[in-house]
């Protein structure tokens, strides 16, 4: 008799980095198959983020071509991924976040009737185009989804009152605190040894931040180095162009700016665990860095993971430059404004989301595996 099997789509580095765990411990049980396909949206760092888990994609569509709007990376992905799902058919389709690649695999396991389950689930905005297309997305998947993963309560309780099921919503963790914590427990790659100042760390990539919005971050960033000395700007540039561009026009002079490519995720996380300080419109970056300790200003007017800001381990200051300067400069200057975000308890899971997932996944599909309290 055929074992089970279980296909999990990825399309960008984040989901390699949430799904990732996943697979692992799916692969850690025999009486299951499981199939990594990557839509290859982001292809270089994607596979750059599976490595570090010790694994690569079974399937690669490959539907990346330059310059090609949301329409037709949504309709390449829905005719390769078809194929896919046509030729392994498999009992379970898993999927995590808010991408066009969990979008399109939600709708053809919708279309083949292949029970869907969404990673990461109940994450909720007020407003569907904001982030854009971010929100359409994660709820156009929630409508189809047989199992529902919500990292939090606050993430379960938006689906519950969608009208999902409560039998179908199971809240484990974040399965990106699984991803950190195993990276972080290596042997961490050496960041800046000379410097002995300390590091701000800026990511910015979203697509609502470009442009105008992006160059008010970067001009923040520019007025904290003049102010601090001692400390280090790092910023791991997004591959895209746009971004790039804006970044280097206003940082790209200043000695104290290090404009860097994207590390690979097994060094991303030291780097994380080097900084005093993040800067991020990462949805990420919001739920990892707390788990070091390290304080993160969001720089983004909403977001979907509210709990870290409740909690007090992130700060939602929008991209307005004087918001972002007055903000961090506080944190840079005042050592009780740092230490009460850095002591703050991350309400992001505990490491065994995967397993958690993994448990649930298998018992659908009947087969027993070790069971993990749920997270709480």
């Amino acid at each position: 008799m055929a074992k089970p099997r279980i296909v999990c789509v990825v399309g960008t580095r984040p989901e390699a980095i949430k799904v990732a765990p996943v697979v692992q411990e799916l692969r850690r049980f025999g009486d299951v198959d499981t199939f990594l396909v990557s839509t290859g949206q982001h292809r270089e760092m994607l596979t750059q983020s599976l490595a570090a888990f010790g694994l690569k994609p079974d399937e690669d569509l490959g539907i990346m071509q330059h310059g090609q709007t949301l329409a037709q990376v949504t309709a390449r992905a829905i005719e390769g991924l078809d194929g896919i799902l046509a030729k392994h058919e498999p009992q379970m389709v898993l999927a995590q976040g808010d991408t066009t690649t969990t979008f399109v695999a939600a709708l053809n396991s919708f279309y083949r009737q292949i029970p869907f389950g969404h990673l990461e689930a109940g994450l909720r905005t007020e407003t569907i185009s904001n982030p854009f297309p971010e929100e359409f997305n994660r709820r156009a998947a929630s409508l189809v989804a047989n199992l529902h993963f919500p990292p939090t309560q606050w993430s379960a309780d938006n689906l519950l009152k969608e009208g999902h099921p409560a039998d179908s919503i199971f809240v484990t963790g974040n399965t990106g605190i699984d991803a950190v914590l195993q990276m972080g427990s290596k042997t961490e790659s050496e960041w800046f040894p000379e410097w002995t100042g300390r590091i701000v760390l800026l990511t910015t990539h979203r697509r609502e931040n470009w442009g105008g919005p992006q160059r008010q971050i970067a001009h923040a960033a520019l007025r904290l180095l003049d102010d601090f000395e001692d400390v280090l700007l790092v910023v791991p540039m997004h591959k895209n162009p746009a971004v790039r561009e804006t970044l280097t026009g206003v940082l790209g002079n200043h000695p104290r700016a290090r404009l860097t490519e994207p590390p690979d995720y097994g060094d991303f996380v030291p780097l994380m665990k080097r900084s005093h300080l993040i800067l991020s419109d990462s949805g990420g970056v919001q739920e990892e860095a707390p788990a070091f300790g390290i304080p993160v200003l969001v720089l983004r007017d909403t977001t979907e993971r509210p709990e870290g800001c409740e909690a007090g381990t992130a700060k939602l200051v929008g991209t307005e430059e004087n918001r972002i300067y007055t903000e961090a400069h506080v944190l840079l200057s005042n050592d009780h404004a740092h230490r009460m975000m850095a002591q703050a308890v991350s309400p992001y899971g505990d490491g065994k989301a995967s397993a958690r997932i993994r448990y649930i996944v298998l018992q659908r599909l009947g087969i027993d595996s070790p069971e993990v309290p749920m997270w709480t």
